[in-house]
């Protein structure tokens, strides 16, 4: 096991073992126990009760954030001449088609999100190996594929994001960074919680929300309780 620097020895003394805190505390003590000198950013992670390898139990889909990221979101928007225009005027930093197509063929993936049109998804299927695995390959069930391609780009640029359950029964998401008042993170934090209560599917039986945390990217985790958020 590694051994835990000062710096890491003095955070881990700020948070009570064992200790459940309220979203508001915690989010609160994230700014304290944070140490980097950059701007850390803040993470969220809930394990639900669900069976990922079941397709009635999986859990996926889009949540806007109150107050975005506070990550700039590289956006390619693969659409066709007649909507490039659009996409460009609605803040996308890459907008193209055949030339990002080729472009992805030949491994560059320098983006966070890429939003397309219906009809260009044929296009993108044989891509789908190197697109997948890194989770850039658009999909109509989190907007990332539409016509309404300025819209699209516009909820991404102003804190739209996705999420999917692991496959350890697990929802990872980014909700801001250590810089955001204690209140912007327990707003952004308490928007995904509540997205993911309304989620829970039918077959899912027993206790659904069973574990939440949160944590910058060099601080150690702080246990929330599930019933006070």
């Amino acid at each position: 096991m590694a051994k835990l620097t000062k710096k890491q020895k003095e955070a881990a003394s700020k948070i009570e073992k064992n200790k459940l805190y309220s979203l508001k505390d915690a989010s609160a003590l994230i700014k304290t126990v944070a140490s980097a000198k950059f701007d850390e950013s803040v993470d969220i992670a809930v394990k639900l009760g669900v069976d990922p390898r079941k397709a009635n139990q999986m859990v996926r889909g889009v949540v806007t954030l109150p107050h975005g990221t506070g990550k700039d979101v590289r956006v390619l928007a693969l659409v066709t001449p007649d909507k490039e225009a659009e996409a460009k005027a609605a803040g996308a930093d890459h907008v193209g088609l055949d030339d990002y197509l080729q472009k992805i063929k030949d491994g560059w993936t320098d983006v966070d999100v890429i939003i397309t049109m219906p009809a260009v998804m044929g296009k993108l299927g044989p891509l789908g190996r190197i697109l997948g695995p890194r989770g850039l390959m658009p999909n109509p069930k989190t907007g990332t594929v539409t016509m309404d391609v300025a819209k699209a780009v516009q909820e991404v640029k102003a804190g739209k994001i996705d999420f999917k359950v692991d496959k350890t029964g697990i929802v990872h998401a980014g909700i801001g960074r250590v810089s955001f008042g204690a209140d912007m993170i327990t707003e952004n934090a308490h928007e995904i919680i509540q997205t993911l209560i309304k989620m829970k599917p039918t077959a899912a039986k027993g206790t659904y929300i069973k574990s939440i945390h949160i944590s910058s990217t060099m601080s150690p985790a702080i246990a929330l309780d599930p019933k006070a958020v």
